[in-house]
């Protein structure tokens, strides 16, 4: 007779830190960043991370500028651990935030742990956010400021050899996104390095992970939804879903996942194109962790040592580039 039991997929690992995090956001209940609107969620987001997140570093450098962009002046944030530096690359850092929410304030502890351990500068990038800009807004903030930094200009008294584009979600799209269009056209130095971390990679709707995780992880499918009916994105277009772009030129690259993030698998097939491709890759998936580990390494004290093992991938890279 054929075996007609069942059994139970295993339950998804979680980290005790990471459980208790998710417990306590269980019970403090609230709305959801759509039923907040645009204005509130974004508030709401700047206060978890201030009080998610570990205090910001001390630096020698940190100061408020702005680039050029194609719709006016973009805020931007430069970070460094030294008052001058001989020439060197600098990491380009976009926020995540879902294309919606975030700025320079909700990353500024993670900017400064990034200079203070690389020991590099950092230019945090503040593009414009939808729903008010839709796509292409954000890369085209985010391309024109990398262009503008790779011109060594007079207001960082730096001379930047080479760029890293970094960031994390929205950010880490953002960072495949500028590193393709600095290789269809070239900015004043090359891209020496790309990070991007969780990143949305493609528009594929039915990934595995989207349904094991839509719900209880931080990041829900319903967020997601409504980031994406605020951003407009172009379905198949590369500048939205770099998927789609060409992965032969890719420079060396420090990909980032979790395990039970909804859009994990989002960026493991990313991954597989540039393996594919024959680009040197290091793949962190940060095994028991969630969307948005970066931001809330108070609340989640393993999040701290994951961001170390993507430093030291980092500086792996970088050495064997020179």
């Amino acid at each position: 007779m054929p075996d007609t039991t069942t059994t139970t997929p295993p339950a998804h690992y979680v980290r005790p830190d990471v459980k208790g995090f998710l417990d306590f956001l269980a019970m403090a209940g609230g709305p959801t960043m759509s039923e907040m609107g645009a204005e509130g969620a974004r508030a709401s987001y700047l206060q978890m991370s201030e009080l998610a997140e570990l205090p910001p570093r001390d630096l020698a450098v940190i100061k408020d500028i702005t680039c050029p962009g194609p719709a006016g002046e973009i805020p931007l944030r430069f970070y460094d651990a030294r008052e001058t530096r001989e020439p060197g690359p600098a990491v380009m850092f976009y926020h995540g935030g879902g294309f919606v929410i975030g700025d320079l304030d909700s990353h500024h502890a993670l900017c400064t742990e990034i200079a203070a351990e690389l020991d590099m500068p950092v230019i945090a990038v503040h593009y414009r956010l939808a729903p008010e800009h839709v796509f292409p807004a954000a890369p085209d903030d985010c391309e024109a400021a990398s262009r503008w930094v790779a011109g060594s200009p007079e207001a960082l008294g730096r001379t930047i050899t080479g760029l890293i584009p970094m960031g994390d979600s929205a950010g880490g799209n953002l960072a495949i996104v500028v590193t393709q269009a600095l290789s269809d056209t070239p900015a004043a130095v090359p891209v020496v390095l790309q990070v991007p971390i969780y990143p949305l990679s493609d528009d594929k709707p039915d990934h595995p992970s989207f349904l094991d995780f839509a719900d209880g992880f931080l990041l829900t499918a319903e967020t997601m939804a409504w980031f994406a009916n605020a951003y407009q994105a172009v379905l198949g277009h590369k500048r939205a879903y770099p998927i789609y772009g060409d992965h032969a030129a890719t420079p060396p690259t420090v990909l980032v996942t979790a395990s039970l993030d909804p859009i994990r698998d989002s960026g493991r097939v990313y991954g597989a194109e540039l393996v594919k491709a024959g680009v040197e890759t290091v793949f962190l998936e940060m095994k028991g962790s969630i969307h948005g580990f970066t931001q809330v390494r108070k609340a989640i004290p393993s999040a701290q040592t994951d961001l170390h093992s993507i430093f030291a991938a980092m500086r792996l890279l970088l050495e064997r580039t020179r």
